[in-house]
């Protein structure tokens, strides 16, 4: 008999007014009972309408089928056929977006908490089975993979699993890309992206770090090497400022290198070798994930006062609904219809405020979004001593700029058709190198969609 109740099992969480205080994971994940009360809520629809919401095809129905035999195990296989990363994807991945928007629970109630089924399943899985997984014969070709985030990560596991011999290069010390620096340790424990990377060592994929590809070593020295084909999945990590005056002031971070020195850097840590200044009162310019990543790190940093600083109203922010009701619930103050027009300083060159004028929404513009436009003599000042801006990225251009033949749009990424291929001949690319700065689950779809086209390319070549 299945669960008809109209809502989801509620996800456990740390209470705001602790969390806030420490970078332990915020939401505590479903217990067994609750996982198997929730898996009876699908309905298990013949033509799985979730499925094709889901960027890498994961067979939800099939997978929440195993969960209502409590054959974990069998669950996990299901999901990690299509997906490199579960336990990340549990955790990290918008499925209100994507495979619960399709869920038919939804059409009058809310849809199946597929993400929290996945999460347990994969937190069972790494829980119960030491088992490494078994790396298949080598096919005696060779990739190489630039970027080891979740599009690199996924590509470089899908060639292991046919039989590729795999090198990503990674220009950080540590594999995970945005996994790593971006996410902070209270949504992803690092410790989970380091299972992961490491079970596709198990693989045979190997990793190289500290390689900066453009400096280190070029495209063109990777195929003299004999890689048969190279997939780019470097990520979008050169940061965008507004160029208002006063961005050049000490205590005007980008999100980037916040984020970094906070969760790469472990700058949290008592005995970090590269602490943040600790604030009295932070301003994150943005609506996205990143902006309530880094506003929420900041209240843990010790901030008495954190903002939210975004040019539109709310149902514009482009952030996950949970992020933004996580940080208001941990003291975030949404200063939402505001726009920054100068940081203001000391003679010591130390921010001292930021000077906003409020806004109203005027016409869609060619996001869709009604475009903001300034209220006159509605100028204020907000007392803050340090300043967030997160408001995009793009791809950095070392790779561009040092490899012949491989295009590019006016934003500075790579063009690729629908397979990944570039306009370099075996050379692919996906993730945020190639859309801009976008989801870990679409990363990981271009990935796996590069993979495959890699495959093909090496065997038609081989022939």
């Amino acid at each position: 008999m299945p669960n008809m109740s109209l809502k989801k099992n509620e996800m456990p969480v740390q209470e705001p007014d602790v969390r806030n205080k420490n970078f332990q994971e915020v939401a505590l994940g479903y217990t067994e009972e609750m996982a198997l009360d929730e898996a009876e809520r699908c309905l298990h629809c013949k033509n799985m309408p979730c499925k094709t919401g889901c960027p890498v095809g994961i067979d939800i129905g099939d997978f929440i089928a195993k969960v209502k035999e409590k054959d974990y195990e069998g669950a996990y296989q299901i999901i990690s056929k299509s997906s490199s990363l579960p336990a990340v994807c549990g955790r990290v991945c918008p499925q209100e977006t994507q495979c619960e928007s399709k869920c038919v629970r939804g059409i009058k109630g809310e849809p199946v908490g597929i993400g929290r089924l996945e999460r347990f399943v994969a937190d069972w899985h790494n829980a119960h089975c030491t088992e490494a997984p078994q790396a298949p014969a080598k096919n005696g070709h060779k990739c190489a993979i630039i970027g080891a985030g979740p599009s690199g990560l996924t590509c470089a596991g899908d060639l292991a699993k046919m039989g590729y011999d795999v090198t990503i290069f990674e220009a950080l010390h540590l594999a995970g890309g945005v996994l790593v620096y971006g996410i902070p340790e209270f949504r992803l424990p690092k410790s989970i992206v380091q299972h992961e990377v490491d079970n596709l060592k198990e693989l045979g994929v190997k990793v190289e770090t500290n390689v900066v590809v453009g400096r280190t070593i070029e495209v063109d020295e990777l195929f003299e090497q004999g890689f048969e084909a190279i997939f780019i999945g470097s990520g979008a990590g050169l940061p965008r400022f507004m160029n208002i005056p006063g961005e050049n002031l000490k205590g005007v971070y980008s999100a980037n290198e916040f984020l970094t020195r906070v969760n790469l850097m472990k700058a949290y840590k008592d005995d970090s070798d590269t602490p943040i200044k600790k604030n009295t009162s932070v301003a994150v310019v943005g609506g996205g994930n990143v902006a309530m990543d880094a506003a929420r790190c900041a209240k843990r940093l010790g901030a008495e006062t954190v903002y939210i600083v975004y040019r539109r109203s709310e149902a514009e922010m482009p952030a996950r609904n949970e992020e933004i009701e996580h940080a208001k619930e941990e003291g975030i103050i949404f200063k939402t219809l505001n726009n920054p027009v100068e940081i203001l300083g000391n003679e010591h060159k130390f921010v001292t405020g930021m000077k906003c004028v409020e806004m109203e929404l005027g016409e869609p513009d060619a996001s869709g979004r009604r475009r903001p436009v300034e209220k006159p003599g509605s100028e204020f000042t907000l007392d803050v001593d340090c300043v967030v801006m997160s408001i995009g990225t793009s791809p950095n251009p070392l790779i561009r700029n040092t490899t012949k033949g491989l295009d590019t749009n006016k934003h500075g990424c790579f063009i690729a058709d629908e397979s990944g291929a570039t306009s370099r001949e075996g050379v692919f690319a996906g993730g945020d190198a190639v859309t801009g700065a976008a989801t870990v689950i679409l990363a990981m779809g271009a990935g796996k969609t590069a993979a495959k086209a890699m495959d093909e390319y090496i065997k038609n070549k081989s022939k």
